[in-house]
């Protein structure tokens, strides 16, 4: 009796068993990296515009202390800001002219898959009194 080369068919459907196996672990790997990957994106938008947010309000005393985003900075994203402004340090006898200071608190929130997520910025501005 001659034997023949190839594979038997037994063969074939555990490489094709294997081969299955990997592919779904492969496409459950890249699915959860790309929820991470927007996660993240999402993320990094949110806290520049807060950077931009906290820029604003430590530099104009007349900026707003709550808003929210224009949906095209936020690439469609509903988010927004709420700051909290309170005095920090004065002089013990305060004067007209004198330097003040206040401890500013910027909160940015943003929705993600309907929960609200936020985070804190904190940072302190300097104040001339006023008589």
């Amino acid at each position: 009796m001659r034997r023949t080369r190839g594979f038997t068919l037994l063969e074939m459907i555990v490489a094709t068993l294997i081969m299955a196996i990997a592919v779904v672990g492969l496409l459950g790997a890249i699915s959860g990296a790309a929820r991470n990957a927007a996660r993240l994106r999402d993320y990094d938008r949110v806290v520049q515009l807060g950077r931009l947010r906290m820029n604003d309000i430590l530099a104009d005393p007349a900026a707003p202390l709550s808003g929210t985003f224009d949906a095209d900075l936020t690439g469609g994203l509903e988010a927004g800001w709420v700051a909290q402004i309170a005095p920090f340090e004065a002089p013990p006898a305060p004067a007209p002219g004198a330097i003040a200071l206040d401890h500013v608190r910027l909160e940015i929130w943003w929705m993600a898959a309907d929960q609200r997520r936020s985070f804190t910025l904190e940072g302190l501005r300097r104040r001339v009194l006023t008589p």
